[in-house]
């Protein structure tokens, strides 16, 4: 096409950006079409309904990449001669968008072997050996099927361009035109764009590839996503582990994984494993030594920043958690519990997927890393045959990836922020009050019931800053710990949300035959600060609760333990065998002179990772040889450094072979089933 030499009119230039995108949108769908007929099988189940809204989210992960591909165009507008190098804007698309189409052609081919959109597995293959794998790709694969569609793509796309051109060609009516006009428009458009790339008008964190799970059928959701999307942020994170290197090198995977199967370990298991499964933790729970409490359903309460350092029954003087106190008289307490990690994210994924807190991978809902099904509580459920499930939240499922994590986990309803009909309180920053979740949760069990056998994961909220709570309170404010007011005041709330809930649905029928896991999430920064890795952050009470579960296990176990720990502890007292790959162990099967342990991390940057042995702690800080603590809650809770050099070795070997065999594991995204 001849190139023009005049200007052409800002209407024109605007039309030719806006056909480009549209353009490059079909393009995108039609290689969705392709994804979606290359493994059609694999949409068995999959209603119309549900392909349809896949192609509808598809479009929003697509616009994502082509606002990139735009940006020049935008940029183009600033221009005095507005978008008139034509040439130069065609080409560019067409190079560009050339490469985006073979990933997205060749990813029909990919998803069939690994079931899974454009990742890490593609990058770190081409790392190791690129000149096997690109042996393996053009003896293995339709090589000359798929470079045809590709080169059909990109002469469709490149005719396409020329169209949108061709009727976009307009001149300018004065030779000059009106620049103003031109830097509005680019803000306009910009704006456009910065939304687009985003994915989402909303406030708060941009597009996610959980965004793309709206169902049960994980092939639609997959099919909703955009290969080229999952690939960068892939490649984002990919290579920036850091931290997680120093520890995947620890020592040899021999004696990594017969450290970790010492470590986890419990009498009566039987190792599975195989080259195809989880690499080491994957194990048989024998039926003889099962507890039968005869219950058959499991509900499980995350406790926002529950901390053990205030919580009465574990030693705490602030009565700010009477509620819990007097629950802790029907259960069994874990007085030496200790969360993951420092964040409400890790305490979710610890708990509920039963994978420990990694170093670089504290954020591992929002990772391309934690798109695999862990053998967590939905996992271990449904392979008991539990397909009723529940999770109620006060907040936005969208925070931290959740809906779309535990949709992949399994999980089939949720009950979120935008569900909840005349709350007494909705807290602007997050949602509704602990209150009016706890309210919602009566109501949604009950259905869940009236189905038969269930499992269920609550979540409160309320107990996070800003602690906006209901006026007037239904207890007391917390008085006399300075800036801790406010937040052990909603504790308290969150205590009083939780009793209430208990005394609420003691009259249910189901309630007889149901088993309660009520934790902590995280705790917080308190006084006094003990070890280097100030351990009252992590610690916080667990408590399970189950008819005759006193009489059947005791009213306290004391060995140190953590969050990975609860599903298989849980999943033991419903008195039936069943196979698992979490990264804790059934606590209640541990051979008496055990002394437990936890491996914890605080999130964010800080790379200060620790061990804990029933009262000691080794802490690993950064450029700093490992330090040996003892530890001890008791009022004042306080500790000492202590000159052991066979503990510390031990440790370090115990806590250097979990991480280093948990990270093998997530990089070859065996961590789960």
């Amino acid at each position: 096409m001849q190139e023009y030499r005049g200007r052409f009119s800002l209407k024109s230039d605007l039309g030719f950006l806006f056909c480009s995108m549209l353009l490059w949108v079909l393009m995108f769908t039609l290689c969705r079409a392709l994804l979606l007929v290359w493994n059609y099988n694999l949409a068995v189940g999959a209603s119309g309904m549900l392909l349809a809204r896949a192609f509808f989210t598809g479009v929003r992960f697509d616009l994502t990449i082509i606002a990139w591909l735009l940006t020049p165009l935008a940029l183009g507008l600033l221009h005095p001669r507005g978008l008139a190098h034509r040439r130069v804007y065609r080409h560019w698309m067409a190079l560009i968008g050339a490469i985006m189409l073979l990933l997205a052609v060749s990813e029909a081919e990919f998803y069939r072997q690994f079931h899974s959109r454009l990742n890490t597995i593609a990058l770190q293959y081409f790392a190791e050996d690129s000149e096997t794998v690109l042996s393996m790709i053009v003896h293995g694969s339709p090589v000359l099927s798929l470079g045809a569609i590709w080169l059909v793509t990109v002469s469709l796309a490149w005719l396409g361009l020329q169209r949108s051109d061709r009727v976009n060609r307009e001149p300018a009516t004065t030779s000059k035109g009106n620049y103003l006009h031109q830097v509005v428009a680019f803000g306009c458009v910009l704006i456009l764009l910065a939304a687009a790339g985003r994915g989402t008008l909303r406030s708060g964190p941009p597009l996610r590839w959980g965004d793309a799970f709206h169902s049960d059928n994980l092939f639609a959701s997959h099919l909703g996503l955009n290969g080229v999307f999952t690939l960068a942020r892939a490649a984002k994170g990919w290579g920036r582990s850091e931290v997680a290197d120093t520890w995947r090198h620890f020592t040899d995977a021999e004696t990594a994984e017969r450290s970790v199967k010492a470590l986890l370990n419990v009498p009566g298991d039987r190792w599975q494993g195989g080259d195809q499964q989880a690499p080491i933790v994957s194990r048989t729970s024998e039926p003889d030594r099962q507890l039968d409490l005869g219950v058959e359903n499991v509900v499980f309460i995350l406790m926002e920043s529950f901390s053990g350092r205030f919580t009465g029954v574990l030693g705490a003087k602030e009565n700010v958690t009477p509620n819990f106190d007097q629950l802790a008289e029907e259960g069994l307490l874990l007085t030496r519990f200790f969360s993951s990690g420092t964040h409400t994210h890790q305490g979710m994924f610890a708990t509920f997927a039963c994978f420990p807190n990694l170093p670089d991978y504290e954020y591992l809902m929002q990772q391309p890393a934690g798109d695999i099904q862990f053998s967590g509580l939905p996992a271990v459920m449904k392979s008991l045959g539990y397909d009723n499930s529940l999770y109620v939240y006060n907040g936005d499922f969208a925070w931290d990836n959740q809906e779309g994590f535990f949709r992949k986990q399994g999980l089939n309803r949720f009950i979120g922020r935008k569900d909840f009909v005349d709350p007494v309180f909705v807290d602007p920053t997050w949602g509704v009050s602990d209150q009016d979740m706890f309210q919602r949760a009566v109501t949604e069990l009950d259905q869940v019931a009236g189905k038969g056998k269930f499992f269920a994961m609550l979540q409160t909220l309320s107990n996070h800053l800003p602690y906006a709570l209901p006026d007037p309170l239904p207890v007391e404010p917390v008085a006399g710990f300075g800036p801790l007011n406010q937040h052990l005041t909603a504790m308290r709330y969150s205590d009083w949300a939780l009793g209430h809930f208990f005394e609420t649905i003691k009259t249910k029928p189901w309630y007889r035959n149901t088993l309660f896991v009520i934790v902590g999430d995280h705790g917080f920064a308190a006084q006094p600060v003990i070890t280097d890795i100030d351990l009252l952050r992590f610690r916080v009470p667990a408590l399970l609760i189950a008819p005759a579960i006193r009489q059947k296990v005791g009213a306290r176990l004391d060995l140190a333990a953590s969050q990975p720990d609860l599903v298989p502890t849980a999943v033991a007292l419903l008195g039936r065998p069943f196979e698992h790959a979490c990264w804790g162990r059934n606590l209640l099967a541990v051979n008496a002179r055990d002394p437990g342990f936890a491996v914890i991390k605080p999130s964010g940057s800080d790379k200060t990772i620790a061990m804990i042995s029933g009262s000691d702690v080794l802490v690993k800080a950064p450029d700093q040889e490992p330090r040996l603590f003892r530890y001890d809650f008791q009022a004042p809770p306080f500790s000492t450094q202590l000159d052991n050099a066979g503990k510390s070795s031990l440790l370090s070997l115990q806590m250097g072979s979990y991480l280093q065999t948990a990270l093998a594991a997530l990089s070859e995204r065996r961590a789960g089933e």
